[in-house]
C-alpha cells in the first residue's frame, strides 16, 4: 500500500504509535501524532519524530485534528469506540490499527497468534521452531517492538510471527495471516470491549479474512474456541491436550502427535518439554500446529521444545533464597492466567497478588488458592475485593501490604522450604507500574537483593 502524500493521523504516543508515525513519515506521508497526554507525560522519546517532520499534537484531541485526514492509525491503547475515532468513522475516514499498517507493508507471509492467555509463550516458541527450520524470522506485535517496525527489514522469503491482542484486532481490515491460532477464550478486557461477545468477535477477526488456502489452529478443549470452527473460512486444525483427534495435534501415550492427511507424525514426549505446567503443554501443541503449516518439521519442533526455557515474566525462575525458590509470573494479568501458574506447582505457595482490578470473576482462582496457597499477600487497587473474596472462600493467612517492596519483604519473612514464592498478580499493573514487564523486573530486583 502506498502511503506517500497521504495525510495520516496516528493516535497514541506509546511504543506502537511512535514507531508507526516515524515509518509512515519515512514513506512520504504527512503524519501527525496525537496523544491526550501532555508532552511531559509521554514516556517515549519524540525527538526523532520532530526531526523527521512529524507534527505533534499533544494534550488535546478534538475533531479539528481530522481536517484533511485520509487515514487514522490506532495504537493498541486507543479504543475503536473513543470519541475521536467514532467522529473519524462518521466522516468516512479509514481507521486502522498499527498491525493493519504492518500487514499492508509486509512482503513476507505472516502467522498470527491470539487468545486470552499463552500468546507470548506460543508466539516465541513458533519463532524459535521456524528459526530451527532455517527460516528468516521476525517476531513482533504485542511482544517486543511494534510490528510495523519489525516487518520493515524482512524479505519476501522470510516469515513474520505475530502476537496479536484483541485491541490490535479492533482496527483490522485486510489483515490475513496465512496461519492463525486462537489458544483460548476467557473473560478479559471487558472494560474495553463492553461484553464477552464483543471480545470474542474481536478475537475472531484474526481469521475473518482468511481463505480456503489458509489455516486456523483452534483449541478443541475450549468450547468457545472449538465452536469458532463453524465460522472460519480457512482450513481448521484442532489441538487438544485431553483427547485424541481424528486430525490435528494431540497427546497419545504421553507423546505429542500431529495427525494430518492420515499421516501420524511423532514429535516428542510430554516430559521432554522443558517449560512447566499443563498450560505449556497446550502452548506447545498450538506452536507445533502453527509451525507445521508454516513449513517446520517434527525434528525442528522437538529440538526447541527440549531446550526452550520459557519467556520472561511467565513462571520465570528468579533465584533461590534461603532454600526457597522465587518465581516471576508478572505476565499473569487476569485470574485465568494466575490459575495456570498455581496449577504448575503442587502446593505450599506464598502468593503475591493484586494490582489494577479487571473485575473478572474470582471464584475458581480463590478455590485454587485455598487448596494450594499457604499465605496470600495482597496489594494494589484490587486488594480489598480480593481480600473479601478470599474470606468468602474460607482462606486463611491473608496479608495486606502497602507497596510492592513490602510484599516481597513479607514473602521472604514468611517462606520456609519446601515452599515457593510466586508473584502472579491476576491483575493489570497500571496502578503501580507502566506495564507488567516493569513490574516483573522490579520483583526480580527486589528478590535478588534478598540474597
Amino acid at each position: 500500500m502506498d502511503f506517500s502524500k497521504k495525510n495520516v493521523l496516528v493516535l497514541g504516543a506509546g511504543i506502537s504509535g511512535v514507531a508507526v508515525a516515524g515509518i509512515l513519515r519515512d514513506l512520504g506521508a504527512d503524519t501527525t501524532l496525537s496523544d491526550a497526554k501532555r508532552a511531559e507525560s509521554i514516556k517515549c522519546d519524540l525527538g526523532d519524530l520532530k526531526n523527521k517532520g512529524v507534527a505533534l499534537e499533544l494534550g488535546r484531541q478534538d475533531e479539528s485534528l481530522l481536517s484533511g485526514i485520509d487515514y487514522v492509525v490506532l495504537s493498541p491503547g486507543i479504543s475503536i469506540n473513543s470519541p475521536l475515532v467514532v467522529q473519524a468513522q462518521n466522516k468516512g475516514i479509514t481507521v486502522m490499527s498499527e498491525v493493519e499498517v504492518a500487514y499492508r507493508l509486509c512482503p513476507a507471509p505472516m502467522v498470527a497468534i491470539t487468545g486470552t492467555n499463552g500468546k507470548t509463550t506460543t508466539t516465541t516458541l513458533i519463532g524459535e521452531i521456524l528459526r530451527a527450520a532455517g527460516r528468516e524470522v521476525v517476531v513482533g506485535g504485542n511482544i517486543g517492538l511494534a510490528l510495523s517496525q519489525e516487518v520493515r527489514g524482512i524479505s519476501a522469503d522470510g516469515i513474520v510471527v505475530a502476537e496479536i491482542s484483541s485491541f490490535q484486532l479492533e482496527g483490522a481490515i485486510e489483515f490475513r495471516p496465512h496461519v492463525a491460532a486462537i489458544l483460548n477464550l476467557t473473560p478479559d478486557h471487558i472494560d474495553r470491549h463492553g461484553s464477552l461477545a464483543i471480545y470474542q468477535e474481536m478475537k475472531e477477526r484474526i481469521f475473518a479474512r482468511q481463505t480456503a488456502e489458509d489455516y486456523v489452529v483452534l483449541n478443541y478443549d475450549d468450547p468457545a474456541v472449538r465452536e469458532m470452527a463453524g465460522r472460519a473460512p480457512s482450513r481448521v486444525v484442532f489441538f487438544s491436550r485431553k483427547q485424541e483427534l481424528g486430525a490435528g495435534i494431540f497427546i497419545k501415550d504421553d507423546r505429542l502427535v500431529l495427525r494430518w492427511n492420515n499421516e501420524n507424525l511423532d514429535i516428542c514426549a510430554v516430559t521432554d518439554i522443558k517449560i512447566k505446567g499443563a498450560h505449556n503443554v497446550e502452548n506447545a501443541l498450538a506452536a507445533c500446529g502453527v509451525a507445521y503449516f508454516a513449513g517446520a518439521k517434527p525434528a525442528d519442533m522437538a529440538g526447541v521444545l527440549r531446550t526452550f526455557p520459557g519467556v520472561e515474566h511467565r513462571i520465570e525462575p528468579v533465584t533461590t533464597v534461603d532454600g526457597v525458590p522465587y518465581y516471576n509470573d508478572s505476565k499473569a494479568t487476569n485470574p485465568e492466567s494466575s490459575i495456570k501458574a498455581l496449577e504448575a506447582f503442587p502446593g505450599q505457595i506464598i502468593l503475591i497478588a493484586g494490582g489494577r482490578d479487571k473485575n473478572t470473576d474470582l471464584g475458581e482462582f480463590m478455590q485454587l488458592i485455598k487448596e494450594r496457597v499457604d499465605h496470600l499477600i495482597l496489594l494494589g487497587e484490587a486488594q480489598e475485593r480480593f481480600r473479601q473474596a478470599a474470606i468468602q472462600y474460607g482462606i486463611d493467612n491473608i496479608h495486606l501490604v502497602d507497596d510492592f517492596s513490602g510484599g516481597v519483604a513479607l514473602a521472604h519473612k514468611l517462606a520456609r522450604p519446601p515452599q515457593v514464592v510466586l508473584l502472579s498478580p491476576a491483575c493489570a499493573s497500571f496502578d503501580m507500574f507502566s506495564n507488567y514487564e516493569e513490574r516483573g523486573r522490579v520483583f526480580k530486583d527486589l528478590v535478588r537483593r534478598l540474597g
